[in-house]
């Protein structure tokens, strides 16, 4: 049996993870039994070859997707088996997400992009407005703030995709290739974003990538190869915090 530890220690745990998929009448094991754990406020990049999964486990944490066996809770809640309604309402709660594409809503403009998931919760745009217009000031937007999506730049585009997703000030952040389709210098922009979230409201960052200069200035990197966690660089580090032994197995 899994040792979980506190909600405070690991925001996420993947325990035997198999996702599989029926193709053209074939079976296709995606995930072939993960087993993970993510703190609270880590930063941690998920890499492989094509095809090795690391979508499908972003995807399966997030609650976009759903394991064919396996477990996985979210702080402290077992989230597997959970009815449809209630996987959206934790997702609303609890998780942004950042696409290789941004999906901004082309009729809307920037701060209007940025608050709409709160406007679909619900809420007035007068209580959204204030910490919409704080997020697109912290990813250097706020002058863009009334242009639409197409008066955008990519880069633009992409960083207003990152301010919609924690508008909602979500625990965790799931980012799938978010620099896929920048150039460098602003793909480098990206990636010192992602830092700086982190360090302001201790969000806790996963990102897919195949750009290898942001895995590699990433504070963990797990390496995923057909299906099967190949590395994790968390276990070659000498343990340094208390919360290590968490992620022990028992006997």
């Amino acid at each position: 049996m899994t040792t979980h530890g506190s909600p405070s220690e690991n925001l996420i745990v993947v325990e035997a993870l198999v996702k599989t998929f029926m193709h053209m009448g074939r079976k296709l094991d995606v995930l072939r039994g993960i087993d993970l754990t993510i703190a609270q406020g880590e930063v941690m990049a998920i890499v492989g070859p094509s095809g090795a999964g690391k979508s499908t486990l972003l995807h399966c944490i997030g609650t976009l997707d759903l394991p064919t066996k396996g477990r996985i809770w979210l702080d402290g809640e077992e989230i597997t088996g959970l009815a449809g309604a209630k996987l959206a309402a934790i997702r609303n709660r609890s998780i942004g997400f950042v696409f290789q594409f941004h999906h901004l809503l082309p009729e809307f403009n920037a701060l209007e992009n940025v608050m709409m998931p709160g406007l679909i919760q619900g809420r007035s745009r007068a209580d959204m407005k204030k910490p919409a217009q704080e997020l697109l000031d912290e990813v250097g937007l706020s002058e863009r703030a009334t242009h639409r999506p197409g008066e955008l730049s990519g880069g633009e585009q992409q960083r207003v995709a990152l301010a919609r997703a924690l508008v909602l000030n979500p625990k965790l952040l799931l980012a799938d290739e978010p620099t896929g389709n920048l150039d460098t210098a602003t793909s480098d922009v990206m990636h010192q974003l992602f830092f700086d979230i982190n360090a302001r409201h201790g969000t806790s960052i996963v990102v897919v990538t195949h750009n290898t200069v942001l895995a590699n200035s990433m504070p963990r990197v797990v390496r995923l190869v057909d299906g099967l966690l190949d590395r994790d660089t968390k276990d070659a580090q000498a343990p340094a915090e208390p919360q290590a032994p968490a992620e022990s197995r028992d006997a």
